[in-house]
Order: C-alpha cells, then sequence, then structure tokens
C-alpha cells in the first residue's frame, strides 16, 4: 500500500507545474534556533534558514501554523531533500508588483539607500532600482539628506527584470503632485480675490 502511495505521489509531482523558481505556499510546522522548518505537500518537508524570516529587529517574524509563500529552489537536491527559500519567493513578489507599478503607472515606496554615479540607489522592498540625479526632484539635488531616512514614492519608468534593471522617477510624482495643488488651487479662485504668494 505504501509503495503505490510513494507512486502515486510521485506521478503526482512529476505531473504538477511545480519547477525550480516557483512560489508556492507552505505552513511553518517547526522553528528550531537557526532553520524553520515547513511542510509544502512535496516530497520532503523543507528547512530554510530562519535568517530569512527575520524582521528589522532580528527577530522571527511566523509562527507554527502560518502559511508562508516559498520559492522552490530543488524538488530533490540529490540527497532526498526540498529546497526551498523564503527570500526567492519575496524577491519574485516584489518583481510582480513593479512589473505591475510600470505596466499601469502606479506609484510604488521605497528607501533611497546610496549614492551612485549619476544619481542614487532606491530600496523597493527586496529590489535595487536606479533613481537619477536628474528625476530625484523638480529642482537639481546638491544635498539629498532631505531625501534620507523617510520613505519616498517613485514612478517605474524603466523595467527590465531579466537585466536587474529598474529606474524610478520622483519627479513624476512630485510634479503630478504640484499639478493636482494647481487644478485645485485654481478651482478656488474667484476674479478680483486677494491671495498671499512668495516670490521666487
Amino acid at each position: 500500500m505504501s509503495e503505490n502511495f510513494a507512486e502515486l505521489l510521485e506521478e503526482s509531482l512529476k505531473n504538477s507545474v511545480m519547477q525550480t523558481g516557483a512560489v508556492i505556499e507552505a505552513e511553518v510546522i517547526d522553528i528550531n534556533g537557526d532553520y524553520v522548518v515547513v511542510n509544502a505537500g512535496l516530497k520532503s518537508e523543507a528547512e530554510i534558514p530562519a535568517s530569512e524570516f527575520r524582521d528589522a529587529e532580528g527577530k522571527v517574524a511566523v509562527n507554527i501554523g502560518d502559511q508562508v509563500e516559498v520559492a522552490i529552489e530543488a524538488l530533490e537536491d540529490g540527497f532526498g531533500n526540498t529546497r526551498l527559500s523564503r527570500e526567492r519567493a519575496r524577491r519574485a513578489k516584489s518583481w510582480e508588483v513593479l512589473k505591475d507599478a510600470f505596466d499601469e503607472q502606479k506609484v510604488v515606496t521605497g528607501f533611497l539607500t546610496g549614492k551612485v554615479k549619476g544619481g542614487f540607489t532606491i530600496s523597493l522592498d527586496e529590489v535595487r532600482a536606479f533613481l537619477p540625479g536628474s528625476l530625484a526632484d523638480v529642482r537639481p539635488v546638491t544635498d539629498s539628506t532631505y531625501l534620507e531616512n523617510r520613505e519616498l514614492e517613485f514612478k517605474v519608468i524603466k523595467f527590465d527584470q531579466s537585466r536587474n534593471n529598474v529606474v524610478v522617477s520622483r519627479r513624476a510624482v512630485v510634479e503630478q503632485e504640484m499639478a493636482a495643488e494647481r487644478d485645485a488651487l485654481l478651482e478656488n479662485l474667484e476674479e478680483g480675490q486677494v491671495v498671499d504668494g512668495v516670490v521666487k
């Protein structure tokens, strides 16, 4: 009976769409210090380094019984083990979100993480993007301290996952906000009305 079950499981795995890189759901069944053990209904349970589940404070941010998304690294690693990755699943999800934002011209949020030649590096969840200096603001940025250590909004203007290339613009978001404010102001202005202004 157990041989038949093993054969059926083998056949089922062959016919399934599960392949390396696929993102699937798994249940956390144990947390033992350095590893989080998950069951994704595959040949074997998988141990994933606990570091892939730690939050910003260094705590493991899952509990036994939680459902998590993981990416398949290997259905069979040669030693009878299934290898899964939480980090790869999160990265794949980030790429999906960025592609959708690029296609639909949606705003994404991220943090400025460094200065490079010609611009800045931006962390968009699990993906690094490039922000050209000319697109950081409506005016040239000589001192970027006002952009650091806070969440910023961007539009994705170039997206090429195969080359790991994402380019974003903060200026596009700022210009859109300024246009909306200007339209709202013009709507409320009446002929002969006195308003305060600043000469620039």
